[in-house]
């Protein structure tokens, strides 16, 4: 049976629908909003980025898992970002976590990468991004190895492997 809905039945509706558009508004893109010491215009970052660089690292895309070759990188190496070479990882940090996606559970030094909250799904996630450019990296759950306990979960393609 159809019920009209009450005035505070309404009300409620009205202010859940609000708050979800302001959730994910406040939390669309929070990386755009901070300068970063490398700044470009996205017509260079287009000119110097693939097509598959430029939707991870400046559209905040994902790649698909187990697509990534740097996924199964074993050897001694550095991890940097692939759109402005800033050292983010060491191979040192780097496990399989069975995602699919390049782990690691801790940058190579403090103030390589920044965090913000993405709410993209509705929920609140850390995003990763290089903190020199700002390119979106992937995030940070809790589910990783000790001594940490963090997982960065890294989209390969936002990375370059530069062996030892």
């Amino acid at each position: 049976m159809i019920t009209n809905p009450n005035r505070r039945q309404m009300l409620g509706w009205l202010g859940a629908g609000a708050s979800f558009g302001a959730l994910t508004a406040c939390g669309a893109d929070p990386v755009e909003a901070k300068s970063f010491p490398i700044r470009k215009s996205e017509a260079q970052w287009r000119k110097e980025l693939s097509k598959q660089e430029f939707w991870i690292l400046r559209e905040a895309g994902t790649e698909r898992a187990y697509s990534s070759p740097l996924d199964k990188e074993k050897r001694a190496g550095t991890f940097v970002c692939a759109g402005c070479n800033n050292r983010l990882y060491s191979s040192r940090h780097k496990y399989d976590s069975g995602t699919g996606w390049p782990s690691f559970w801790q940058p190579i030094e403090r103030g390589a990468v920044g965090t913000s909250t993405d709410y993209k799904l509705g929920y609140p996630r850390t995003e990763v991004h290089c903190a020199d450019c700002g390119g979106h990296l992937g995030h940070i759950f809790s589910d990783g190895p000790k001594p940490t306990g963090n997982r960065h979960c890294i989209n390969g393609v936002a990375l370059d492997f530069i062996p030892a």
